[in-house]
């Protein structure tokens, strides 16, 4: 078991997805404390998993496969959940929809890249974008359960912030397009060249 413990981590992470979202639909500030204490579970089994895999060598292609999926389905189910309880409306939507369409475009480019054996490697700004529209999601998650001053909550916080990420969502997306342009265009009859930068998997 100590040996499997970040696939353990990233497999909890999928399953208390749905967990918070169910809390957050009960929209009581208990569920809300709840839902925030599981996200924030789940946002810091993100970075163990990662961490334990690499310092014990544990890494896997279950791991590599499914890390990705885990935080995609923590970060689309809760955005859509907060519009289906109406914390995110109007022109609010907007943001969160820029980021959805840059989780679908990249997941699509990194799914044609792998066939050709091509690795980009993740930026600094794409790192300080994920870590923005965490944060963000988080003080839309507790919502207006957790007043600031003069009537600003943790949703208004929350939404500046998810529009700052989008911000960076539209950078890193368009950095990532125009680094992997060349192999969209390139010629498909070209045998596929090993990649430049391949994590080893981990063990199992």
């Amino acid at each position: 078991m100590e040996r499997n413990l970040p696939n353990a981590l990233t497999v909890s992470r999928v399953l208390v997805t749905p967990l918070v979202c169910v809390l957050i639909m009960l929209s009581t500030p208990t569920a809300n404390w709840l839902a925030l204490a599981a996200y924030l579970y789940a946002c810091v089994t993100d970075f163990l998993d990662g961490y334990l895999a690499r310092s014990r060598h544990q890494q896997s292609h279950f791991g590599r496969m499914l890390d990705p999926i885990a935080d995609k389905l923590l970060v689309a189910s809760i955005l859509l959940i907060l519009v289906a309880v109406d914390r995110l409306h109007g022109l609010n939507l907007i943001p969160a929809a820029v980021i959805l369409w840059r989780e679908i475009l990249v997941s699509g480019l990194r799914e044609y890249l792998a066939e050709l054996r091509v690795s980009v490697p993740v930026t600094q700004l794409a790192k300080w974008k994920t870590t923005l529209q965490l944060i963000a999601i988080g003080f839309l998650v507790v919502g207006d359960v957790l007043p600031l001053t003069n009537g600003f909550t943790a949703t208004h916080v929350g939404i500046i912030g998810l529009w700052l990420a989008a911000a960076l969502t539209v950078f890193t997306g368009y950095d990532y397009l125009r680094a992997s342009f060349r192999h969209l265009v390139g010629n498909s009859s070209r045998p596929p060249a090993p990649a430049a930068n391949v994590d080893q998997p981990r063990q199992v």
